[in-house]
């Protein structure tokens, strides 16, 4: 029987198929080790003959898109990383509704909107992330979430089998949750319902909310974004902070002495270094104020 790699690169082509991928290069913690493959499948149906190759031979595997909420450990990944490439980025607009696939960058469908002067996007212009990651994490920022402005949701089965639509309401968007979470099944394309609107005032509020985000996070630093969810009742950063925890380190780790919420990579972190900066994090916190603080970021490998 051919091997996995061999199949995949019958399926797909050598130069989408690399073994041993040093996942740094491909997570915004620019920390983590190597998954046994990163594969890029150029269409939705590249990706369909993927998914079936890796289900038909029980090969664990996750599906990214930008990175930007992902920790690999040291050990590295034992299965596939397939990563939502460019191929998965187009963005239509018609009247007031944006059609994006679920590989394109938020900054991306930022500027899009901007330019058809479509308002709705705002809060989610400096996520650092893509669409499908968004709709899955049901992300949010400055007030507003996803699930204010998702229309439907075309998803392909985890095993590659087929397509099917969802609306806001059938994803039980909540906080940082889906039912995709459950199902396992990934976004290939969003369609958002945006309003019209006028393009000083959008660009405007971008530029408004950019430079709240640049005063008050660590944007200059390697890092995936607020480590924590919010705790119900509680902030995570406050919490942090009134624990004694800024500016801790662990190894190039660090909780970051702008905002307490982050875990910044401040020079040659690694994923073991993150990982226990974590730790320490969140048992002070739960000794001090009984509060047991969970990753916002999906940790995976050994």
């Amino acid at each position: 029987m051919a091997s996995l790699k061999d199949r995949l690169i019958q399926k797909i082509g050598e130069e989408h198929v690399l073994g041993q991928c040093d996942m740094k290069e491909f997570t915004s913690f620019r920390a983590g080790g190597r998954a046994d493959f990163l594969i890029l499948p150029q269409s939705e149906e590249e990706l369909k003959l993927v998914l079936q190759e890796l289900s038909e031979r029980e090969t664990p595997y996750m599906v990214i898109g930008n990175g930007s909420n992902l920790l690999v450990k040291d050990g590295g990944y034992r299965g596939a990383i397939v990563k939502l490439s460019e191929a998965f980025a187009d963005i239509e607009i018609t009247g007031e509704t944006l059609t994006a696939g679920g590989g394109a960058l938020m900054s991306s469908v930022a500027k899009a909107a901007l330019a058809a002067e479509l308002t709705g996007f705002e809060f989610a212009s400096g996520i650092p992330g893509s669409l499908g990651g968004a709709v899955f994490m049901n992300a949010g920022a400055y007030g507003g979430e996803m699930k204010d402005i998702i229309k439907e949701v075309r998803i392909l089965k985890k095993d590659g089998s087929g397509t099917y639509t969802m609306t806001a309401d059938q994803l039980q968007l909540g906080y940082r949750h889906s039912i995709l979470h459950e199902s396992g099944d990934i976004v290939v394309q969003a369609v958002l319902q945006l309003a019209r609107g006028s393009r000083e005032a959008i660009s405007a509020e971008m530029k408004e909310l950019a430079a709240r985000r640049n005063e008050k996070q660590p944007v200059s630093l390697p890092s995936a974004g607020s480590f924590f969810k919010r705790p119900e009742g509680y902030f995570a950063g406050k919490l942090i902070q009134d624990a004694g925890l800024k500016g801790l380190s662990v190894g190039g780790a660090q909780v970051s002495e702008l905002h307490s919420g982050f875990i910044v990579n401040t020079g040659g972190a690694t994923a073991t270094d993150i990982i226990q900066l974590m730790e320490v994090v969140q048992a002070a916190v739960f000794d001090k104020f009984g509060v047991k603080l969970e990753p916002e970021v999906r940790i995976i490998g050994e």
